[in-house]
């Protein structure tokens, strides 16, 4: 990417983290609360599905926020510690992070439909955020000494194809029957 390189490009690297962090914890807090009322809501109204234990079903529901918070909070410290050190995630990092963006990739295409536009707006944002932050420290990592060649132009030759021969022009067609 042009311009990821230098001052500029890592105050740009360093504010992107640093609030796709922010919006992260945020995004957790809000995700925590919502599975607190739902559990709370299940478990004073002894709510059941197809006979299910309404204790079992608020647990469920707690452990799910809790765990779905855990998540966002562990990819938010992991995302604070590039804006800190600015220095590309690990790969375990890196792994966490794709799938917090998958996961806010599929939410979003399920939102859409049970809970609105603006639901899928929020979700689209923040999985912009995740990948812009991937993709800032990625093109940097790509560039430092020492690690794999850079980015290379491909080589001429048909987009599709590749390496399967040339196709020739329009006029040069050869029949496929004799």
């Amino acid at each position: 990417m042009a311009g990821v390189g230098g001052v500029g490009g890592a105050v740009l690297r360093r504010s992107v983290a640093g609030a796709t962090a922010v919006v992260l914890v945020v995004e957790a807090g809000a995700l925590a609360f919502v599975h607190l009322v739902l559990g709370r809501t299940t478990e004073n109204q002894k709510m059941s599905i197809a006979g299910m234990d309404p204790n079992v079903m608020s647990k469920a529901t707690y452990a799910m926020g809790a765990g779905m918070a855990l998540f966002l909070l562990a990819c938010a410290v992991f995302l604070a510690v590039a804006a800190i050190r600015d220095r590309a995630p690990g790969t375990f990092a890196r792994v966490v992070l794709v799938a917090a963006a998958i996961t806010h990739g599929l939410l979003g295409a399920l939102v859409v439909g049970l809970v609105g536009w603006g639901a899928f707006v929020v979700m689209m944002l923040i999985l912009c955020l995740l990948v812009l932050s991937l993709m800032l420290y990625g093109a940097k990592a790509a560039d430092a000494p020492g690690d794999a060649p850079g980015i290379q132009d491909a080589p001429p030759g048909h987009p599709l194809l590749g390496d399967f021969g040339d196709l020739g022009g329009p006029g040069d067609v050869k029949p496929t029957n004799p």
